[in-house]
């Protein structure tokens, strides 16, 4: 008997060693599984992070590529504009070069007259090669060669035919005679489709060029296709929503968020940094026509040379022919300067009214003024033209002001939906939605009450089952009970030891336990308080952001009284408006 017992006393020390190492190698297990949870987690974010970076890897390459195809094709374009189109330039060079030899006389009759037949053969079908001719003929007396080649420049275009004539007479001083071309140039125009030759007029009367007759005449005209367009409520609607897009183009677009914790926290913040973003745009607007009405532009000394602009800018026109390359033209140029971003680039084409065929008589007023160099005019013709379109800036300027104190959300909001990993096992924190109109202390109680339950569900959760050794306990007590009743005390002797045994078991399984729930506790009791932490930072910048609002706001009846002050510049005098042609 004392060697059966020194040998069940060593098999007991087995047994509790073998336990005392499978408690070690469990818990070795679960923080193993936590440490794996853990890196589970951050390469999770790596992955996001990776794939964000990879997103934006292949956006930057299509960019890329989109500009290095758009300059490509700019090259391309460019060359086959000259190739097609190039031989015009000469032609325009020369028609102006002509005018300025009548000033000084150093050129022959025979001289101008060669150039003008050889450019005429050079340029079939191109207005302004007749018209040379015309000058030379005029030049050297001859009235039918004169008439013949004005009536074949008039044929082929008569619009820019019938408003160079008008120029070159009042350049020499023959006001009569211009404004019998100008009446006839203004009769055959058809206010609802005008060619884009016609923001030659508006740079003309600007500059005062046509002299009091010619300025009353094309005013009366002015005015009474304007009466008749204003009659057509999608006219006038057009123009106001060029001007919107005038308005909505000083936005600054999205960027990284300027109150991260609020965009964090809040689902309105996407709301907030558009609306922010479009009350900031009242100061540079004001800036941009401040800077432009303040200009001070000097007019040439002589209103030979004021013509002599005026006629460039006709002659320099580019025909109907062209408008195709054109349009590719500015949309490859617009995708360089958007930065290969094809829909930005679309947009700003579609609204470019200065690729158009025709337009009605306002929206070249419009286009005037905001894209003078599109249309060809000047920079005072463009102020001009913003002046008398202030009525139109005006509604756009309250449309667009309208629009963004009306997307202000009337309730912004904090919510909190989060999951976390808690020693091997997942929490998830139900959607909490507070409102900020509330007091800062009611919304943090209440953020603490929502963590509350469910920490202690999750908690709970990870107790000791008592329930699930019941069953085994009786078994193997009952199991012990009959081994005793059939071999007397060393029955008793083994019941004691397994007994022993079985209690070590149940009470490191609940000390593993207790620990684990001590672990979640302390775990989530710090989620618990960034959450209240976020909650109380993004309330601070929400404040951050209203008073942001309310500075730019401040601004808007600035910008209000500048564009209701714009229709004084109407009046101003034009620099040429008494002035006469020198001999």
């Amino acid at each position: 008997m004392p060697d059966i017992d020194t040998y069940l006393r060593g098999q007991v020390a087995e047994v509790q060693r073998l336990i005392v190492n499978l408690d070690h190698a469990v818990s070795s297990v679960g923080q193993q599984v936590t440490v794996v949870s853990l890196q589970q987690q951050e390469t999770k974010s790596e992955l996001a992070t990776l794939r964000d970076d990879f997103l934006a890897f292949v956006r930057q390459a299509e960019l890329t590529a989109n500009i290095q195809r758009a300059e490509t094709r700019l090259g391309a374009l460019q060359d086959k504009l000259e190739i097609e189109y190039g031989h015009h330039k000469v032609v325009r060079r020369t028609a102006v070069g002509v005018l300025q030899a009548f000033d000084v006389g150093i050129i022959s009759e025979t001289t101008i007259k060669n150039v003008g037949e050889q450019l005429m053969v050079q340029t079939p079908r191109y207005w302004l090669a007749p018209v040379i001719v015309a000058l030379a003929a005029w030049c050297g007396d001859d009235e039918d060669l004169c008439r013949r080649a004005v009536e074949e420049a008039f044929r082929r275009s008569p619009s820019r035919t019938s408003l160079f004539m008008a120029l070159m007479l009042r350049r020499q001083g023959r006001g009569s005679s211009s404004v019998r071309w100008l009446r006839h140039y203004l009769e055959a125009q058809n206010p609802h489709a005008l060619g884009r030759d016609f923001a030659v007029i508006l740079e003309a009367i600007s500059q005062g060029a046509f002299g009091p007759a010619g300025l009353e005449l094309a005013q009366g005209f002015l005015d009474r296709w304007q009466r008749q367009l204003l009659t057509d409520d999608n006219v006038t609607d057009a123009q106001v929503n060029r001007w919107r897009a005038e308005v909505d183009s000083h936005v600054a677009p999205a960027g990284p968020p300027r109150f991260p914790r609020l965009a964090v926290v809040s689902p309105q913040y996407g709301q907030l940094a558009r609306v922010l973003a479009s009350a900031e745009a009242h100061a540079p607007l004001r800036a941009k026509y401040d800077a432009m009405m303040a200009e001070q532009i000097p007019p040439a000394d002589r209103l030979e040379d004021a013509v002599d602009d005026i006629l460039d800018r006709l002659v320099s026109e580019y025909d109907e022919d062209e408008l195709p390359l054109r349009r590719d033209l500015a949309m490859n140029k617009a995708i360089v300067d958007h930065g290969g971003d094809l829909e930005l680039s679309r947009r700003a084409v579609a609204v470019d009214s200065a690729l158009e065929t025709t337009l009605d008589y306002l929206t070249i007023q419009t286009t005037s003024a905001l894209n003078p160099d599109g249309i060809g005019v000047s920079r005072s013709t463009q102020r001009f033209a913003v002046a008398a379109c202030h009525e139109w800036f005006a509604r756009a300027y309250a449309l667009f002001t309208r629009d963004y104190r009306a997307a202000v959300p009337s309730d912004v909001e904090a919510a909190f939906e989060s999951s976390h990993n808690v020693v091997a096992k997942q929490f998830q924190l139900p959607r909490w939605v507070g409102s900020f109109r509330q007091p800062l202390e009611t919304l943090e109680q209440s953020l603490s009450r929502h963590w509350e339950p469910h920490i202690k569900a999750f908690v709970d959760g990870l107790a000791f089952d008592k329930k699930k050794w019941i069953l085994p306990a009786v078994v193997t007590g009952f199991a012990l009970i009959v081994l005793t009743a059939c071999i007397g005390w060393p029955g008793a002797f083994i019941a004691l030891v397994g007994g022993g045994i079985w209690a070590l078991v149940v009470y490191n399984q609940a000390q593993a336990a207790a620990k684990r729930q001590a672990e979640a506790q302390e775990l989530l009791n710090r989620a618990r308080h960034d959450s209240i932490t976020q909650l109380r930072a993004a309330r601070a910048e929400l404040t951050d952001w209203e008073h942001a609002f309310q500075s730019a706001d401040a601004q808007e009846p600035q910008t209000r009284a500048l564009i209701a002050g714009l229709a004084t510049a109407v009046h101003a005098v034009r620099p040429y408006e008494r002035r006469v042609a020198g001999s």
